[in-house]
């Protein structure tokens, strides 16, 4: 028996998230007609996929590649200039050049999200209080939909609120250390009246022996794999927040 698998996916021919670009493909040849896509050829060299978009009374050529992650293109040196559209699962490029349109598909196949522990150090909270929608510096691998339980560091040590994804990641000058960031706009799921702290962590059967526990809520955490835990806790001490929550209920994730 696998010890881990991909996410599942609901009303799509694959049964799990694609792994590779042979499953992007496959999920694209379910959408490219609803996108208004004529696929005249698939072809092993670049770019991939020689197709004909619908617009208005005419079709218009688009030239294009392939990738689970649209920030492989630059990896792969390919030229922008050769290029129309790149179809991908997961859009990890802010840097993409404008030119080239970017269809990222897990947003027509409904994908689990992912939950992260985000800190936010005391002279970052005023940008917490009043606003319901901020942008904020998050991982590259964020994606609109996850889960953010904002921890404040010291002296609070808690995590008092709870947002969700909801821009496109841009990458833009950081202004709490030196060089660029990813960011996004995130929007409030609600406030924690009753906060969970890093020492309830501390004090769990399950959590307290977890990787980001030990290293006390340090860097952007992906914790799905705790989120079971994580939510029990919350929800036990903020009964009010199982509505607010009710996408990212465990059981259905």
């Amino acid at each position: 028996m696998k010890r881990a698998r991909p996410n599942s996916l609901l009303g799509a021919p694959l049964q799990y998230a694609p792994q590779n670009e042979l499953g992007v493909v496959f999920l694209f040849a379910r959408v490219a007609s609803r996108l208004q896509f004529r696929i005249e050829q698939i072809r092993p060299r670049f770019p991939d996929c020689i197709a004909y978009k619908r617009t208005g009374d005419h079709e218009r050529l688009v030239r294009v590649e392939f990738e689970f992650r649209s920030s492989s293109f630059r990896a792969h040196g390919h030229d922008p200039r050769q290029c129309d559209c790149i179809v991908c699962w997961h859009h990890d490029w802010p840097d993409c050049p404008d030119r080239i349109a970017v269809i990222e598909l897990k947003k027509y196949f409904h994908a689990v999200p992912k939950v992260w522990i985000q800190p936010a150090r005391q002279d970052q909270w005023n940008w917490l209080e009043g606003r319901n929608c901020v942008s904020w510096g998050l991982s590259k691998r964020a994606t609109i939909g996850d889960l953010l339980l904002m921890y404040r560091c010291r002296p609070d040590k808690a995590i008092r609120d709870l947002y969700t994804v909801v821009g496109e990641m841009e990458r833009s000058k950081a202004d709490w250390r030196k060089g660029d960031c990813y960011a996004a706009r995130i929007k409030r799921l609600c406030l924690l009246g009753s906060p969970v702290f890093l020492e309830d962590f501390r004090n769990h059967r399950i959590l307290r022996t977890a990787w980001f526990v030990r290293t006390r809520f340090q860097g952007n955490l992906l914790v799905s794999e705790y989120w079971p835990y994580i939510y029990d806790m919350i929800v036990a001490r903020n009964p009010q927040t199982k509505k607010a929550l009710r996408a990212f209920d465990p059981e259905t994730m």
